[in-house]
């Protein structure tokens, strides 16, 4: 099998493990997955580069591979935004614990302090 079908199964392999996004519980899982076939995958594309930098041009799965790469881009940028949406929520969860704890933090008075500038 050539280094081109390969990087179509990856590709293929990616795209298909990107279609469900999972639960709050299984995104550790999800993410590491993802990463394996991010590696896999780069590793194909940069054994192509090397050995056979002319092997895509004019190659009859090239229009296959470029659609899943759209695809595949379109879904990483969905989790991506899943994960900052979590993030955001996180440090908002964050900072409404701390004013629960210390409401008064924010105030800055100087309670009890007495300043003479005579002297």
């Amino acid at each position: 099998m050539g280094n081109v079908q390969q990087l179509l199964i990856a590709s293929e392999q990616l795209y298909s493990h990107l279609t469900n996004l999972p639960d709050d519980k299984d995104r550790d899982a999800f993410i590491e997955k993802i990463d394996t076939l991010l590696d896999a995958r780069g590793a194909i594309i940069d054994d192509l580069q090397v050995n056979e930098p002319d092997a895509l041009n004019n190659h009859p799965l090239l229009k296959n591979l470029i659609e899943l790469d759209k695809g595949i881009q379109e879904r990483l940028l969905k989790v991506k935004n899943l994960i900052k949406a979590d993030m955001q929520q996180l440090q908002t969860t964050k900072t409404s614990e701390q004013k629960y704890t210390n409401p008064y933090a924010s105030v800055r008075t100087m309670d009890g302090m007495y300043y003479d500038r005579k002297k």
